[in-house]
C-alpha cells in the first residue's frame, strides 16, 4: 500500500469519525435529559414551536419588540416598550400580554401593571389593570377587572392600517368621520361592558356600561363607607339612586 492510499484511508477514517462526534452531541441536545441552571441572566427569551413560531416571549423593556417583525408581523409602532411577556396563539398572532412598569418622577411616582387577553386577532376583550400615580400631595391608585366588547370584524394588522391612515388626516373633523365610518362596518371601535375594582375616585364596586361605553348602571361603596346604587340613562342622567346614607 502506498503513502498515498493510506493517507486516503486516513483521511476517510477522520471525517467519518467528526460526522459520528456530531451525530452523537447532536443527539445528547435532542434526548439528554433537562438541564439545569442556578442562575439564568437573559435580555429576551422566546419560547418557540418546532417551526420556529414564537408562542411566548418574555423580554426586558429594550428589547420589547416594537417595529420588529414577530411571526411575520409588526406588533404596533404606536405601543411603549415595557419589560414583560406577550402570548402568541398557533396562528402566531398575539393573544394577550403581561406588562409592567414604575418609576419615580420629578413630583412623585408613576406605576401600572396590565393582564390582558385578546379576542381571536383583535384587541383586548378581558384586563385586570392596576394603576398607581402621585403628583407632590395627591395620590390615586386604582385597580380593575374589565371585560370588553370588540368589533366584530376587527383584525389586528386591519387596525394598525385604518390608525396609520387616520393619523394621516390632519382635518380633525374629517378624522372623527372616517373613524366612524370604519366604526360603523365593525373594524374599528369597541366599549368596556363590565368593571369590577376600585375606581380613582376610591370607588370601590361593580360599574356596568352600554354597547356604546356609556355607564348605566353602579353599585359600589364609596370613599365614605357608604354603599351607593344608581341607574343611568343614555344621557349619562341618574334615573335611579338607593343609598344607605
Amino acid at each position: 500500500m502506498t503513502t498515498i492510499q493510506e493517507l486516503k484511508i486516513l483521511r476517510v477514517g477522520v471525517f467519518a469519525s467528526l460526522a459520528l462526534s456530531a451525530g452523537l452531541i447532536a443527539q445528547q441536545f435532542l434526548f439528554s435529559a433537562p438541564t439545569h441552571f442556578e442562575t439564568l441572566s437573559v435580555e429576551r427569551l422566546n419560547i418557540v414551536e418546532r417551526d420556529g413560531t414564537v408562542k411566548l416571549l418574555i423580554t426586558n423593556t429594550e428589547r420589547f419588540p416594537v417595529t420588529e417583525q414577530v411571526n411575520g408581523r409588526v406588533l404596533n409602532e404606536d405601543r411603549k416598550k415595557r419589560s414583560g411577556m406577550l402570548f402568541f396563539n398557533e396562528d402566531g398572532i398575539e393573544a394577550g400580554g403581561f406588562i409592567y412598569d414604575g418609576s419615580k418622577t420629578a413630583d412623585g411616582h408613576s406605576s401600572g401593571l396590565s393582564l390582558t387577553f385578546d379576542q381571536y386577532d383583535g384587541d383586548q376583550v378581558m384586563q385586570l389593570l392596576t394603576t398607581d400615580m402621585q403628583r407632590g400631595e395627591q395620590r390615586r391608585v386604582s385597580s380593575a377587572l374589565a371585560f370588553n366588547d370588540r368589533p366584530v370584524h376587527e383584525t389586528q394588522q386591519g387596525v394598525r392600517a385604518i390608525m396609520n391612515e387616520l393619523n394621516a388626516i390632519e382635518d380633525r373633523e374629517a378624522r372623527r368621520a372616517k373613524y366612524l365610518e370604519y366604526e360603523a362596518q365593525g373594524l374599528v371601535g369597541g366599549a368596556t361592558r363590565v368593571l369590577v375594582g376600585k375606581t380613582g375616585a376610591q370607588n370601590n364596586g361593580l360599574f356596568l356600561f352600554a354597547s356604546d361605553g356609556s355607564p348605566r348602571a353602579m353599585f359600589y361603596v364609596d370613599q365614605n363607607d357608604q354603599v351607593q346604587l344608581q341607574f343611568m340613562n343614555a344621557e349619562g342622567e341618574v334615573t335611579h339612586q338607593w343609598t344607605n346614607e
